[in-house]
């Protein structure tokens, strides 16, 4: 019997009929008188190989597919903090807001100029083309301190045509407290163009928002404290009682006894070393390696787009699907009557249709139970449905009994 040969598993087994082992050339057998039973050894020996093989085979089958613990479980506390302002951009080529229809603009604007000592008179209606509101979010990072710069995104909040080219004013940006942590300004780059005449327009992309690398200085820091009252708690990214259990199972075994314990399906709570060891005892603890359990067997359909997308755990029972498409299409047609000549009648167009009802094929076909992921695409692909029809056939499937998956509609 021929083993499959894996680059993640390798089978060497010693070979008690030949001697030696599998990994290098056999040693003569000498050629003596048997003790004992003959017999019984060499069944006895049979079953060792047998019995290896079929191990091998299985390690082969199901490779063991660890992931390091930063990819499943984020530390409680450890976390990123959205950001958002209100600002101005200015210089732009022409392309800003209409005043006359963003009002909040102006208004904005002589706020602006009013705490640089500049008043404008009152009845004066400024008609702005170079200025544009907009809004400022960002994104504060865990441990980001005073000084430290971040990227931020600029979006146009009126009807301005573009934004490129254009430069941000010093714009705070606040907390969902309410209070500022970091400063945006400078000039933005946006990643479209496009250019109109003569009631032509062409464009490639959007220009009424842009990114601003490292566009804000960071003024507050948000407090992050890790294992403050001697433990810390890790939270899976999906909720599952198997995996959680093999994380914490992995944190003993690396770190001792006792270290971690398991609170539910995702809340792993681990006791915290002295506090100089933590940064270290944290970068050795987000690098073992767990093995997740299985997820749960789901179908995932966009019911906008047709997108059918489904994980290895589907499976499929024996069923029977007639699926057939009703269309209908009309053609209609003008008719021309045109009277004899000095008849004294006049043209008539008419028109005339002709309407074929066509139903496509509606014939039984037997989808096969599938026990891989590749044996149920085979026999769904046998239907030989589009993904449209596939999410009607899917739902149907699923109301039989014959499909062995959760059915999400997203």
């Amino acid at each position: 019997m021929a083993h499959p040969q894996s680059s993640r598993t390798s089978c060497r087994y010693a070979n008690p009929l030949a001697g030696g082992d599998a990994s290098g050339p056999a040693k003569p057998v000498p050629r003596r008188p048997a003790k004992g039973n003959t017999t019984m050894n060499f069944f006895r020996n049979v079953r060792s190989l047998i019995g290896l093989g079929a191990l091998c085979a299985a390690a082969w089958a199901t490779p063991a597919q660890a992931e390091r613990l930063k990819e499943l479980a984020s530390i409680q506390g450890v976390r990123d903090n959205p950001l958002i302002g209100y600002g101005l951009m200015v210089g732009l080529d022409g392309t800003g807001d209409q005043t006359m229809q963003t009002p909040f603009t102006t208004q904005s604007l002589n706020n602006m100029l009013q705490q640089l000592g500049i008043t404008i008179p009152q009845g004066v209606n400024m008609q702005l083309k170079n200025v544009a509101a907009v809004m400022v979010t960002a994104t504060l990072p865990s441990f980001a301190r005073p000084g430290q710069n971040i990227d931020v995104t600029v979006s146009s909040m009126g009807n301005a045509k573009s934004l490129r080219g254009g430069t941000l004013l010093m714009t705070p940006l606040k907390g969902v407290d309410g209070q500022v942590y970091a400063i945006a300004q400078g000039n933005m780059v946006v990643g479209g163009a496009g250019a109109s005449a003569n009631g032509s327009k062409a464009q490639v992309n959007q220009l009424s928002s842009g990114r601003i690398p490292a566009g804000a200085l960071v003024e507050r820091g948000v407090e992050a404290p890790v294992g403050g009252e001697s433990t810390f708690t890790l939270e899976l990214n999906r909720s599952d009682f198997g995996t959680v259990q093999q994380a914490a199972d992995a944190i003993n075994r690396q770190f001792g006894p006792g270290t971690a314990q398991a609170l539910d399906a995702r809340v792993i709570q681990v006791r915290a070393p002295a506090p100089q060891e933590r940064v270290g005892f944290l970068a050795r603890l987000e690098s073992l390696e767990v093995t997740p359990t299985q997820a749960v067997a789901r179908v995932v359909v966009n019911a906008r787009t047709g997108s059918v997308v489904m994980n290895q755990a589907v499976r499929v029972n024996d069923c029977a699907v007639a699926h057939g498409n009703l269309s209908v299409v009309i053609n209609t047609e003008p008719v021309v009557s045109q009277p004899n000549a000095f008849s004294g009648g006049s043209t008539v167009v008419g028109q005339t249709s002709q309407i074929s009802i066509n139903q496509g094929g509606g014939a039984l076909q037997m989808v096969r139970g599938g026990a891989s992921l590749a044996d149920v695409i085979k026999g769904l692909n046998s239907l030989g449905a589009n993904p449209q029809d596939l999410v009607s056939i899917l739902q149907a499937m699923k109301s039989a009994g014959a499909l062995r998956a959760e059915l999400e509609i997203i």
